[in-house]
C-alpha cells in the first residue's frame, strides 16, 4: 500500500484550514503532520487537535521537523502566503495556495520563487470552475462582440477581499478572447449616470451576505437573448478536495513554473 501523503495546514482554524484539516484526518491517503495558524488561534487549534499532530504558530519550527514528503497547503492571506512560500524554498518542499487577493507584485514575487520551488496557486480548487475557464472564453469567440460579457459572484458575508479572485480570472479570460486588456475593461462598480455601456467593458460584481459557500455567474447579453452560465459551490469541502488533488500531484512535477488547476486537469 501507497505511504499517505504528509500534509501540514497553514491557516488551520480558517473555514477552509478546519475543512481540510478535517478530510486529511478521514482519509488514508493523507497523514496530518502539522496545524499552524497566528498565536492568538494556536490554543483553539491545539484543543481541537489533541493527539492528532503537532501545532504551533512557527511553520519553520514545523517543517524543521516534517516527514519526508510533506506538502504544504495554505489558504490564508497574501502576505501569509508568501511568507509560507519563503518557508517552502528553504526548506524544499511543495506548497499548495488557494488565497485569493494577490496584487501583481505578489504573483509575481510567486512566480520568482517557483523557478526552483514546487508552488502550486489556484484562485479556485473547484474542478467545474477550471472547466469553466476552458469553455467560457470559446463561448465568447463563438457568440462574438454583439454579445457584452458580466460576470456576477456572492460569496459570505466574511469574506475580505472583492470581487472575488475567481470572478477576476473569469473576466480575464473572457476579456483575453476579446483580445482585450482585461485592467482596462473591467468594471466593479456602476452608481449614477455612468452613460451607456461601452462595447470594451465587463462587468465584475461582487455580492455579499449570510454564508454562501460561492457562486458565479458569466452572463452573455446580445440581440434578443441572454446566456447564463452558473456554478454554485454547494460546500468547502470542492475545494479542500481539489487542494489535496493538487497537493498528491505536485511532488510529481518539475520546478520552474506556477502551477494552477488547468496544469492538473492537462
Amino acid at each position: 500500500m501507497e505511504q499517505a501523503r504528509p500534509i501540514i495546514v497553514i491557516g488551520a482554524n480558517g473555514r477552509m484550514g478546519r475543512t481540510i484539516c478535517d478530510l486529511v484526518l478521514a482519509s488514508q491517503e493523507f497523514t496530518l503532520a502539522g496545524c499552524v495558524d497566528n498565536a492568538a488561534s494556536v490554543a483553539e487549534v491545539s484543543l481541537r487537535m489533541v493527539g492528532k499532530c503537532p501545532v504551533s504558530d512557527d511553520l519553520g519550527e514545523l517543517v524543521e521537523r516534517s516527514p519526508a514528503g510533506t506538502v504544504l497547503i495554505d489558504f490564508t492571506a497574501p502576505q501569509v502566503s508568501l511568507h509560507s512560500a519563503s518557508i517552502a524554498k528553504q526548506a524544499h518542499l511543495p506548497l499548495v495556495i488557494g488565497t485569493t487577493g494577490f496584487s501583481k507584485a505578489e504573483l509575481e514575487t510567486l512566480n520568482q520563487i517557483a523557478q526552483d520551488t514546487l508552488l502550486f496557486w489556484s484562485s479556485n480548487m473547484s474542478i467545474g470552475i477550471s472547466v469553466l475557464r476552458k469553455v467560457l472564453p470559446e463561448l465568447a469567440k463563438a457568440l462574438g462582440p454583439q454579445y457584452d460579457m458580466e460576470v456576477m459572484e456572492i460569496h459570505h458575508k466574511h469574506k475580505k477581499d472583492a470581487p472575488s479572485g475567481t470572478a477576476l480570472t473569469l473576466a480575464e479570460g473572457l476579456a483575453a478572447a476579446r483580445g482585450w486588456d482585461a485592467k482596462e475593461v473591467r468594471v466593479s462598480g456602476r452608481d449614477g449616470i455612468v452613460g451607456e455601456r461601452p462595447t470594451q467593458q465587463i462587468g465584475v460584481q461582487a455580492l455579499r451576505g449570510g454564508d454562501v459557500v460561492g457562486v458565479h455567474t458569466v452572463y452573455f447579453m446580445g440581440p434578443g437573448e441572454r446566456i447564463e452560465v452558473t456554478h454554485h459551490a454547494h460546500s468547502r469541502e470542492n475545494f479542500a478536495r481539489g487542494a489535496l488533488r493538487a497537493a498528491q500531484w505536485l511532488p510529481t512535477q518539475s520546478v520552474g513554473k506556477l502551477y494552477s488547476m488547468p496544469d492538473l486537469l492537462a
